[in-house]
């Protein structure tokens, strides 16, 4: 007689547990056990639970292939799906394997897990598990298929509502009640103020103040207190929410007609723009790809969106100055060049506009399209392509936890015809088109920040902190997934031979970047080192660079005049003839103010069920070596969430957005 001892965990999650009896049959090369029921004295299977369990045989299984699970009625009761998370069997020989399951068991259907170590499918040796990757793959295929709803978009998942997806990719059950208790929370107190809906101008910034009374944060707090200082708002296009716009300046566009004289005033003394120029601490900001746009119509009018150009200099104290601002690109005496030197509210309008363009790239572009959609594709070619076994599903998979859900739920409430972000002043259709045009010229490189700061001409600008956090961020993960796919890869024909790590890429090709050779994005990997180079960009893309371009949003944007979506008023297009009542009369009304601030604090909350970065619960690894590889990951994350948290001791504003335990593992918001 032949024991196999099983401990079956069951999730924590709200739920997870069941009533129902659970049945195992084991696989192995010599034959298969009884299905036999697992059952202790009392119940069995609760939320957060391990029990352990024995199998007996007549002789040994031989090496263990697979587990079948089943789950049949407990008498009468309502179904109840139960929430497998793993089951541990140590065979009679001794050896102990991981099973990872990870996912929902409902009656009447039945799991087969693998366990062991990772394997390609080059490397299967025995035609059961064969036939067990070829079938997990096809239902994958069938389960998990391309949508497309704009023909010069990259597709996305086929399901159109929530209440299609697998229970593995949606929301647990906590986190919809947290999010629904949020929406709830935030709404009764916007609704009693009688601010929801209102077609009512704002009178005066006090009024402002009134919006949220108990979700100000400190860092929204300094931005009410500072947001018309120049420092700041050139500190905000480094460390705020998009820091993808700006580039060094070598020579002004032939279409940006700033004089030495116009400057001077804002340089260091005795120095000139040329002189500036060449030392490298000028920086420009050029709006030109949202020329011709169409935008949302006001009152019959369609509004007004600045196309034209923002230009800093880095000064000698450290601080990145808004030296000179077009509002359009091309220069006329309707277009006139703003300075510091104008009056306070022209020059606070000519920012306000600039930012207005700022944040309508940022949404739909460098938030959405470069973090949001991109993590889909990533996300629907790894479920399509890698079954369960294989190394790079279970490295990546803990990257793509709820972005299906939160991606599904935001085409239908946030990006969407009637959405929240048609409310800007693109609406959907120009903020649609903005997208189809940065599509266009995405690239991969653009996608890897080291050449993406380089490429900007960024390397050295000072009290740059999402460079500097980003690049060693960058570092830590290159570094992490180098030793994961060296591993599993030892040379370049391993990759090569891997006909679901192509299949992978080739999908992310066609699906992702629409066959565009232009974008430099591989359609095959021929080495190791392209795996690793590509796999840093995707999880990078979906845990730090999320955190950077989501996370500060209501910080930022809480307060309307720092930076809104939609401005009412075209730009000033003369000197002198603007107020304080200028601005109040240009920025959205009160319902539109707080539909924006509503959406912002949903986007920017930390939920109780977070993951950091790095941080991996479920447990897919078998191998010893890999999880040695993941402390390795997590005590380098670590020594960098130390260092930036001194640092930011030191700061008088803080940039807390890309210390790793702020970051999330994958975009769940």
């Amino acid at each position: 007689m032949a024991e196999y001892k099983l401990e079956v965990t069951t999730g924590n999650m709200t739920n997870a547990g069941t009533f129902d009896y659970v049945h195992v049959t084991l696989v192995g090369t010599e034959g298969e056990s009884e299905r036999t029921v697992l059952d202790n004295f009392g119940v069995d299977f609760k939320t957060g639970m391990t029990g352990t369990y024995t199998v007996k045989t007549s002789v040994s299984l031989g090496t263990l292939l697979l587990i079948k699970v089943e789950k049949d009625p407990f008498f009468v009761l309502p179904e109840d799906e139960w929430y497998c998370s793993k089951i541990v069997v140590t065979t009679p020989e001794g050896d102990v394997i991981l099973f990872p399951c990870y996912r929902w068991v409902s009656r009447g259907g039945k799991v087969e897990l693998r366990g062991g170590r990772a394997m390609k499918g080059f490397e299967e040796d025995h035609p059961v598990l064969a036939d067990h990757r070829k079938n997990e793959l096809t239902l994958k295929k069938s389960l998990y298929q391309w949508g497309i709803i704009d023909e010069k978009l990259l597709h996305h998942s086929n399901f159109k509502d929530t209440s299609e997806l697998p229970a593995e990719i949606r929301y647990s059950l906590a986190r919809s009640m947290e999010r629904q208790y949020t929406k709830i929370m935030l709404g009764a107190e916007l609704m009693f103020k009688g601010l929801v809906g209102s077609t009512e101008q704002w009178e005066s910034f006090e009024d402002m103040n009134q919006i949220l009374w108990f979700y100000n944060t400190t860092m929204s707090e300094y931005v009410k207190q500072h947001w018309k200082e120049d420092d700041f708002y050139g500190y905000q296009f480094l460390n705020a929410v998009n820091p993808n716009m700006i580039k060094r300046c070598s020579e002004l566009p032939p279409n940006f007609p700033v004089t030495e004289n116009m400057v001077k005033p804002f340089l260091e003394e005795g120095s000139s723009l040329k002189k500036e120029m060449m030392k490298g601490n000028i920086f420009l900001c050029d709006f030109k790809r949202m020329e011709g746009l169409p935008t949302k119509l006001s009152d019959g009018d369609a509004l007004h969106v600045t196309t034209g150009f923002c230009l800093f200099y880095s000064n000698p104290e450290k601080k990145l100055m808004p030296i000179a601002i077009q509002l359009y690109q091309q220069p006329s005496e309707q277009n006139p060049i703003f300075l510091p030197s104008d009056h306070e509210t022209d020059w606070l309008l000519a920012k306000m506009f600039i930012k207005n363009a700022d944040l309508l790239i940022h949404q739909p572009v460098y938030h959405l399209l470069n973090t949001h959609l991109l993590a889909e594709v990533f996300a629907v070619a790894t479920l399509r392509s890698f079954p369960q076994i294989h190394p790079l599903y279970k490295l990546l998979i803990p990257h793509f936890r709820y972005t299906v859900q939160i991606n599904t739920f935001g085409r239908k409430t946030i990006f969407a015809p009637d959405g929240i972000l048609s409310k800007s002043t693109l609406g959907y259709e120009g903020l649609t088109e903005l997208m189809r045009r940065s599509f266009s010229e995405l690239t991969y490189s653009s996608l890897c920040l080291p050449e993406n700061i380089t490429a900007r001409g960024l390397e050295s600008i000072p009290d740059f902190y999402y460079r500097d956090d980003g690049l060693k961020l960058w570092k830590i993960i290159n570094s992490f997934v180098k030793a994961i796919v060296e591993y599993y890869y030892p040379s370049d024909t391993e990759v090569q031979k891997d006909s679901e790590l192509q299949e992978w890429i080739s999908e992310i090709f066609t699906h992702g970047f629409l066959g565009n050779k232009d974008s430099r994005c591989p359609g095959s990997f021929k080495t190791v080192k392209e795996v690793i180079r590509f796999i840093t960009m995707v999880i990078f893309t979906v845990t730090v660079q999320h955190a950077a371009v989501n996370s500060g949003q209501f910080d930022y944007h809480l307060w309307a005049p720092n930076g809104s979506l939609l401005l009412k008023k075209p730009p000033p297009t003369t000197k002198g003839q603007s107020s304080m009542k200028t601005i109040l009369e240009t920025l959205p009304n009160v319902g539109d103010t707080v539909s924006f601030v509503a959406m912002g604090w949903v986007l920017s909350k930390k939920y109780t069920d977070q993951i950091p970065l790095g941080t991996y619960p479920e447990e897919r690894f078998d191998e010893p070596a890999p999880k040695q590889m993941i402390k390795a990951f997590q005590a380098e994350l670590s020594n960098l969430s130390e260092a930036i948290t001194t640092r930011n001791a030191q700061l008088k504003v803080p940039y807390t957005y890309l210390n790793p335990t702020e970051v999330e593992n994958s975009i769940t918001i």
